[in-house]
């Protein structure tokens, strides 16, 4: 299983890397965000003359401002977004008889499906990090707000963040790649992923304050594995202010939601595989 796993997962970085574009995507998508839509939309510039620097810090749930509560929030919105296109190579396998001919190898249908996963999880968390990058950096361009860490990253906090991107990312990508597999028409894929994308966006906290939502979206952001992974990064970077929980209590949230979803997806997989 392990030889099928590597094959599998090789197939896809050389996919991925033999297309230049691709590969520049992950870069200039997160700084498009910070630069564009994070510099304009700054709730700062709302508060009233005179009003105190960190009026905004309790809604912000400690952050010193709010272009460093959206940087935060980036982690999520791009992971997310990166992970919308998993199922496409599915989709494109099946109409170049490539997954049939896999289907016909005397190989595990767990590492066909693994092997896929788990590259495409790992390249949609790094444009996470190039936007927490970014946001560092234009802390010291002129003219440009920047993300400001205002609480004391430890290596345990570092593993934290890193672990809470990952299973953000594994159970998105699991979800988009079961879709192509259950889907066969790139209409459809594309309909059901763009339908998705916006829900699950803004019932989280990645953008607004959870405490400007009414009462029932609050809840339902509450729940949300986006808000969840969210809340991780910025209890980590920032100084911990009206979280109700710990980041473990939302990591075991995140474990449950990846193994949820991991395992429809594997089902899904398995039985269309055996299928072709």
């Amino acid at each position: 299983m392990w030889r099928e796993f590597v094959t599998v997962f090789r197939r896809e970085y050389l996919k991925w890397v033999r297309v230049p574009i691709w590969v520049s995507a992950y870069f200039v998508i997160p700084f498009v965000y910070l630069i564009l839509f994070g510099q304009a939309f700054n709730l700062d510039k709302l508060l009233p003359v005179g009003a105190p620097a960190d009026s905004l810090r309790p809604a912000l749930l400690g952050a010193p401002d709010y272009f460093s509560y959206f940087t935060a929030g980036m982690v999520g919105f791009v992971i997310l977004t990166s992970a919308l296109y998993a199922g496409t190579g599915v989709l494109f396998d099946k109409q170049l008889g490539i997954q049939s001919r896999m289907s016909a190898m005397p190989a595990p249908r767990t590492a066909l499906f693994a092997g896929t996963l788990v590259f495409r999880s790992v390249m949609a968390v790094f444009p996470a990090f190039f936007a927490i990058a970014f946001g560092l950096a234009f802390a010291h361009v002129p003219g440009l707000v920047g993300l400001t860490v205002s609480g004391p990253v430890s290596a345990v906090g570092v593993f934290e963040i890193v672990l809470a991107a990952f299973l953000l990312s594994i159970m998105f990508t699991a979800l988009f790649l079961a879709f192509g597999y259950a889907l066969d028409k790139n209409e459809a894929y594309f309909g059901i992923t763009s339908l998705l994308n916006l829900p699950i966006l803004f019932t989280s906290n990645v953008m607004f304050p959870q405490a400007t939502m009414p009462g029932w979206l609050q809840t339902v952001a509450a729940y949300n594995p986006v808000s969840l992974a969210v809340n991780v990064v910025r209890e980590n970077l920032f100084a911990t202010e009206g979280y109700p929980y710990g980041p473990a209590v939302y990591l075991l949230g995140l474990a449950a939601w990846a193994a949820l979803l991991i395992a429809l997806a594997l089902l899904v997989a398995a039985r269309e595989l055996r299928a072709h």
